[in-house]
């Protein structure tokens, strides 16, 4: 996993017109929280946190925080994050409070490798990703940057389950059905072209 460090100030007065000051001059609010300690309002660099925002590894990793103007240190995760509705700008975080050995649950990010050709893909079959994220369970300090599917050996129609994933060492996907990750779906075209062969058959057979 990645290893992600933010400065931030410490947010001294909170309300709506301190948030909106704080968006003017190029500031995100946020919010430590858990652990068994005091919520922490702070506010991190605005240019930052939208390029981080667009990195998987900022959603899966432990985080440290460094607070001018705060004692201790804050590794957390990122919980959530608010966006204008209209801008689709972010307008606030909010991060938990994390120990390395702490059990969490997180999404990660699906990656299928090795695909561009495979058996199915040469023949002109789609790859279809029906999972983009799997809710994993792992320690705090080992959650993967992703979630590896190897689709080198898949034919047309073929899957990829949970149940055939080696997931890394000590993370789990709690599930009751062996649902479907990954496939290789034949195209539309390619089952037209199947039905017209079908047609032009039984229109000979016919004729015969």
């Amino acid at each position: 996993m990645s290893h992600i460090v933010l400065e931030a100030q410490l947010r001294e007065k909170t309300g709506k017109a301190e948030t909106r000051r704080l968006r003017r001059s190029g500031k995100i609010p946020a919010v430590i929280y858990g652990g068994g300690k005091q919520e922490l309002p702070i506010a991190l660099d605005y240019f930052e946190i939208t390029k981080r925002l667009n990195e998987d590894t900022f959603h899966t990793s432990m985080i440290e925080i460094k607070v001018k103007g705060a004692r201790g240190k804050n590794s957390v995760l990122l919980k959530s994050a608010q966006y204008d509705p209209l801008k689709d700008t972010v307008t606030h975080l909010d991060f938990q409070r994390v120990k390395a050995a702490e059990a969490v649950t997180v999404e990660v990010p699906v990656h299928a490798i090795n695909y561009e050709k495979c058996p199915g893909v040469v023949a002109g079959g789609l790859l279809e990703v029906i999972r983009h994220t799997l809710e994993v369970d792992s320690r705090a300090d080992s959650i993967p940057d992703a979630i590896e599917v190897d689709c080198s050996a898949l034919n047309l129609g073929d899957s990829v389950h949970i149940d055939d994933i080696q997931l890394p060492e000590g993370c789990s996907v709690q599930h009751d059905v062996n649902f479907t990750v990954v496939t290789i779906a034949t195209p539309s075209a390619l089952k037209g072209h199947a039905g017209e062969g079908e047609e032009e058959e039984s229109e000979a057979a016919e004729e015969a």
